[in-house]
C-alpha cells in the first residue's frame, strides 16, 4: 500500500513502517499532517484519518493533494487544546507524530528555517508569534546558551550566546548570515553545514516550543487510544527521542514507586508496552535517496489491550 503515494511529491520518512503500524487500524491520527503522504498511504490502507497541522499553507497542500474522502483536516497545533479535545472525540487505534520540518518547509527559503544565504531568520510552523530574529535579538546571553546546550548539544554554547549578544550590539539579526556568521567566530573555520544545521534547528525548536508540547500532549495522546492502540513516533533530534523514549519506558513498567519502597502504592501494572523494543531506523537505501532521513527514529508504544 506503501507505494501509492502520489509520485511527484516527497515520500516521507518510513512510510512502510508507519504502514505496518496502522495494519488492522480503523481511524488514525496523523498529528503532523504535513502534505499529507503518511495520510494517503494509511487512507489507501483502508484507514479513517484525522490530519492536524499547525502549519495552513501545509494543509492547503495536503488537502489539494487528498481531497476530503476518508480524511478530517483541523488546523492547530497538536498540542493545542482544541487538537486534543478533536483526537480524544476521534477515538483513534494509532496516532502518527512525526517530528520536526517537513522538506517543503526547509525549501522554501522565506520560511527562514534554512541556513541558505539571505534566508530570513523566521521558523515559524505558523504566521504568528515571535520569530527567530525576534529570539536572537532579545534573550539574553544565558537564555541563548541554554538554548544551544539543550536543543544542539553544543559544547561552547555559553560563547555563542555571548557572541549572539555581541554582534547584535552593532547590528540586530535578520537573517541566516547573522547566525551563520556568530557560529563561525566561536565554533571557527572547521564549522560547516552539519553544525549550522544543528544550531539553526536548536533555534526553530525553541521559537516552536516543541519540546514543551511533545511533553503535554504525549500522555493526552496515550489516554485518547483505544485499547491496544497505538503510538508512533518519529523524531529526528536527541532531545526529542529521549522525551519519547523516557516516557514509553515508564509506561512500559508494572511499577514505578521508589525503589525501595516496601509496598506498591503506584497503578501496579504496566500501561502497554513497546512494539518493538528498539527503535525503527531508516534503511540505508532511504537515506540514500532522502539524506535528511538520516537521523530518523521510529518508535512505537502499544497501549495494553484491556483498560
Amino acid at each position: 500500500m506503501a507505494d501509492s503515494i502520489s509520485p511527484a511529491l516527497h515520500r516521507p520518512v518510513l512510510l512502510d513502517a508507519v504502514v505496518r503500524a496502522a495494519a488492522g487500524a480503523r481511524r488514525a491520527v496523523d498529528a503532523t499532517l504535513g502534505h499529507g503522504g503518511h495520510a494517503e498511504a494509511m487512507r489507501a490502507a483502508g484507514v479513517e484519518v484525522l490530519g492536524i497541522d499547525r502549519d495552513p499553507d501545509a494543509l492547503v497542500t495536503a488537502r489539494t493533494r487528498l481531497g476530503d474522502g476518508g480524511i478530517r483536516y483541523l488546523e492547530a497545533a497538536y498540542a493545542d487544546p482544541a487538537a486534543l479535545e478533536a483526537v480524544t472525540a476521534f477515538v483513534p487505534d494509532l496516532i502518527l507524530l512525526d517530528l520536526g520540518v517537513s522538506s517543503r518547509q526547509l525549501d522554501q527559503d522565506l520560511r527562514g528555517f534554512t541556513f541558505r544565504p539571505g534566508a530570513p531568520l523566521d521558523m515559524r510552523m505558523a504566521d504568528r508569534g515571535a520569530t527567530a530574529a525576534d529570539l536572537l535579538n532579545q534573550a539574553d546571553a544565558g537564555a541563548l546558551a541554554e538554548i544551544f546546550e539543550a536543543f544542539g548539544d553544543e559544547r561552547r554554547a555559553r560563547a555563542l550566546g555571548r557572541e549572539i549578544v555581541r554582534r547584535r550590539a552593532r547590528a540586530p539579526f535578520a537573517t541566516s548570515d547573522d547566525l551563520v556568521n556568530a557560529i563561525r567566530a566561536v565554533l571557527g573555520p572547521q564549522s560547516g553545514p552539519g553544525d549550522f544545521a544543528r544550531l539553526f534547528q536548536a533555534v526553530r525548536i525553541a521559537v516552536n516550543g516543541e519540546l514543551d508540547q511533545l511533553r503535554t500532549a504525549l500522555p493526552a495522546f496515550r489516554d485518547a487510544l483505544t485499547p491496544g492502540g497505538r503510538l508512533a513516533m518519529i523524531t529526528y533530534h536527541s532531545g526529542e527521542d529521549r522525551e519519547v523514549k523516557q516516557q514509553f519506558r515508564e509506561w512500559s513498567r508494572a511499577c514505578i514507586c521508589p525503589p525501595k519502597q516496601p509496598v506498591c502504592t503506584c497503578r501496579g501494572r504496566a500501561l502497554g508496552r513497546l512494539e518493538p523494543r528498539k527503535p525503527i531506523l531508516p534503511e540505508p537505501d532511504e537515506i540514500a535517496a532522502n539524506p535528511r532521513a538520516r537521523s530518523a527514529k521510529l518508535r512505537i508504544f502499544r497501549l495494553a489491550d484491556v483498560a
